[in-house]
């Protein structure tokens, strides 16, 4: 994996209220550095795009890429920089300027006790929530949440068709995910706070990679946290625990990018890339990425030429 040291320290995500305005796919919003319009931001000299290290945020890193390029705006991605921890100090830092966000993924990690849920509550929460510097742009229509799956024979086992059903058996189940999974809210922490679930061992693996996976397949854990975008799911039958109290929140893709490069043009490139790429076409990219070993970077390009993307 190639992580890069990256420097800046998140600081404190106390801001004063944005200005909301209403756009074709959500919420953006504006930290009082500029306007709907473009503001004071600036993409002239360039956008660096960060990444997470998993196969669907890479892909999503060149598809902003793509559309960006298209539009007039030199790029540089900086892909599998690591998890959150990193790219949002990273963000603030000046190391990147855009990466591609989940909207109930960040809303937690910004604010873990947050109750919003529906898309545009969790904008609306998200744009108070933002340190100062950073800000939304609209949602796109594909989501990919968290999920919490076991293998059929498992379910069998132990009766398992909700994330409830967990509690009864505490103490005798292990689970696998990325490390930082086991101090998340939607984690190991919400998973004891709303469900009352305590588990056996917490097996520090990867977000929805092979490491999870194949420990799952070989009955090294009982739990895996995974993706719902994740082809892996369908393709081995596993059953996603359902979520009766509304623990995962929905995880619409969302641009985080810094107030310096949030300018009119990249606004509506980005904007016109959420307003067509769907849950089913980013599972699609997910599989030829992960399964036909295809790069992320030519699979977005692929996608973005047939899209109409590049055509400006």
């Amino acid at each position: 994996m190639n992580r890069r040291t990256l420097l800046g320290a998140l600081a404190g995500a106390a801001v004063s209220v944005p200005v909301l305005s209403a756009c074709s796919s959500g919420v953006t919003s504006l930290d009082g550095g500029g306007s709907a319009a473009g503001g004071g931001g600036s993409s002239a000299d360039g956008i660096t795009i960060g990444t997470a290290n998993f196969t669907e945020n890479q892909v999503l890193g060149y598809l902003y890429a793509a559309t960006l390029e298209a539009a007039g705006i030199k790029t540089t991605v900086r892909p599998n920089l690591g998890t959150r921890e990193i790219l949002i100090p990273a963000l603030r830092g000046g190391d990147i300027d855009l990466l591609p966000e989940y909207q109930g993924a960040l809303l937690h990690y910004l604010s873990p006790k947050a109750t919003a849920t529906e898309e545009g509550e969790m904008q609306n929460a998200l744009a108070v929530a933002l340190p100062a510097g950073l800000q939304i742009l609209p949602y796109g229509m594909a989501e990919d949440s968290d999920a919490f799956a076991v293998t059929q024979e498992t379910a069998k086992k132990y009766g398992l068709t909700s994330l409830a059903d967990l509690k009864k058996h505490n103490g005798k189940l292990i689970i696998g995910a990325a490390p930082e999974v086991k101090k998340r809210e939607v984690g190991a922490v919400g998973l004891k706070d709303v469900y009352g679930v305590e588990f056996k061992e917490f097996k520090s693996l990867d977000s929805s990679g092979p490491l999870v996976k194949g420990a799952l397949k070989k009955g090294d854990v009982d739990v895996a946290n995974l993706f719902t975008t994740d082809t892996d799911i369908v393709a081995n039958d596993w059953v996603v625990l359902s979520d009766p109290k509304n623990l995962i929140p929905g995880q619409h893709i969302v641009p985080l990018i810094a107030d310096r490069k949030a300018d009119s043009a990249v606004r509506k490139a980005l904007a016109e890339l959420g307003n067509i790429l769907t849950t089913a076409q980013l599972t699609e990219l997910n599989r030829q990425v992960d399964k036909d070993k295809k790069d992320p970077e030519d699979v977005a390009n692929d996608y973005a030429r047939q899209h109409g993307l590049t055509k400006k």
